[in-house]
């Protein structure tokens, strides 16, 4: 008896020490072996940079992983990156996939995967919309070519004359045309006029005083100038608008209202003092979320104040009497970035470059009426009053979209040429569209273009 207990012990034993192994074996196989933090970045673009549709070559490059780390990408439980996709000796990579013909639309999240050490994170790779050129025949299209890096324009009906703000690294102008021919009327250097860099993006025309207005990002602050010619009024102090984009000039209040793309605050300074006053502060819905406002538009004879916000899918509508927003949700939109109104039936239109959208809400129930995909990176909307189109403008598809404000329905999608970038709505239905250059030696940036609706 005392063999045989000594035996099962022995045994026991042994047994006990091989579980020990393999449970060692298996710890140091698990998942939760040496974690980190995930540091790296992927980027998803189609051929030669070209917006990623459905069917198309996708081609995914990574940076900042460790040398000789192992990757793995995955959508859903689909693996994209194959078997073997390894970081080179600077920790990037570069694969090339083929996208399935009936890829949705919209943001897809890969999940990225690394090992030695494992950390793990979520890319978006964007499916836009293809939307074949069409109806040009509708409209007469005239197009000059101007100075580099046109971001914005502004068409003033008392001076007859369209201003057009561009910036680039090493220059900015605030330009002057003839809004039928494009003629250049006049032209000022801001660094030349104020002795400093100066970059302009966003322009108003204020008709009751006969200036026009620039935000200057650079420097977090906005000039006005003279419509006659060009001459400064005055340059406000530098950092007294946090990084500012649109401003909108009302005449019946004597307000001009900026927005920051960094901020929930929107500006407001007085157009007859040019002192500022007190500022609109638009709180987000969603809970520890900022509302940015990004792009303005403005009712006058309403008296209401449009902004959309960048950080999050919001749209909020401003009464100028009481300074009180109202907040309405997009859903499903993604970077927000244009906004017009209608001010006959009240519907509120936001153009998302994350979405590659236009959709269209009830100004009073916030209901979504309609969702258009337009092209990608729609930047900005504008509605025609005249011809009850809207126009957007998708920098990263070279396209205009016009579509039908009651419908949502695509009108026509003409060629924006290179980047276009904004279109600002005139008298009889004239449109006009400013894009900018991919770089040097690109014959199609920097246009200013006249579309106008054939009778």
């Amino acid at each position: 008896m005392a063999y045989t207990f000594q035996s099962r012990r022995n045994a026991l034993a042994l047994s006990l020490s091989l579980l020990l192994a393999s449970t060692a074996v298996l710890h140091a196989e698990t998942a939760f072996d040496r974690p980190a933090a995930y540091s790296g970045s992927v980027r998803f673009s189609g051929p030669e940079g070209a917006p990623i549709h459905a069917g198309s070559r996708v081609t995914i490059e990574g940076r900042g992983f460790g040398p000789g780390q192992k990757v793995t990408l995955t959508r859903g439980e689909t693996r994209l990156s194959g078997d073997g996709l390894v970081a080179d000796d600077e920790g990037a990579f570069r694969v090339t996939i083929e996208l399935p013909a009936e890829a949705a639309l919209g943001l897809h999240p890969v999940v990225v995967r690394t090992d030695a050490p494992d950390s793990a994170g979520v890319e978006e790779l964007k499916v836009s919309p293809e939307i074949p050129l069409s109806g040009e025949e509708q409209f007469d299209i005239t197009r000059v070519r101007l100075v580099p890096g046109l971001y914005q324009s502004a068409y003033s009906e008392a001076a007859g004359a369209l201003f057009v703000a561009a910036a680039t690294r090493e220059s900015s102008r605030l330009l002057k045309l003839d809004p039928e021919t494009l003629d250049l009327l006049a032209e000022v250097d801001p660094a030349e006029a104020e002795g400093g860099a100066f970059r302009l993006f966003g322009v108003a025309v204020d008709d009751a005083h006969g200036n026009v207005w620039v935000t200057n990002t650079v420097n977090g602050s906005a000039a006005v100038y003279a419509q006659s010619d060009l001459s400064l009024v005055r340059q406000l102090p530098e950092d007294s608008v946090p990084k500012p984009r649109d401003v909108v000039v009302d005449a019946t209040r004597n307000r001009a209202y900026l927005s920051s793309p960094s901020s929930s605050t929107i500006t407001v300074f007085d157009t007859e003092t040019l002192e500022p006053v007190e500022a609109i502060e638009i709180p987000s819905a969603l809970r520890r979320q900022e509302f940015r406002a990004m792009s303005l538009a403005l009712d006058e004879a309403g008296g209401q104040l449009y902004a959309v916000s960048l950080g999050t899918p919001e749209v909020a509508r401003v009464d100028l009497a009481t300074g009180e927003p109202t907040i309405f949700a997009l859903p499903g939109t993604a970077r927000a970035s244009g906004v017009d109104f209608d001010p006959q039936t009240g519907r509120i239109f936001v153009a998302s470059q994350g979405s590659d959208d236009v959709i269209a809400l009830d100004g009073e129930s916030g209901e979504v009426l309609y969702d258009t995909a337009v092209g990608a990176g729609t930047l900005n909307v504008a509605f025609d009053p005249v011809t009850g189109h809207l126009y957007a403008s998708n920098r990263a598809s070279d396209t205009v979209t016009v579509l039908d404000a009651a419908s949502g329905e695509i009108v026509a999608n003409l060629d924006g040429l290179s980047y276009p970038n904004h279109v600002e709505v005139g008298p009889d239905g004239v449109v006009w569209s400013v894009n900018k250059s991919r770089g040097p030696g690109d014959a199609e940036g920097d246009h200013v273009t006249r579309i106008a609706p054939r009778d």
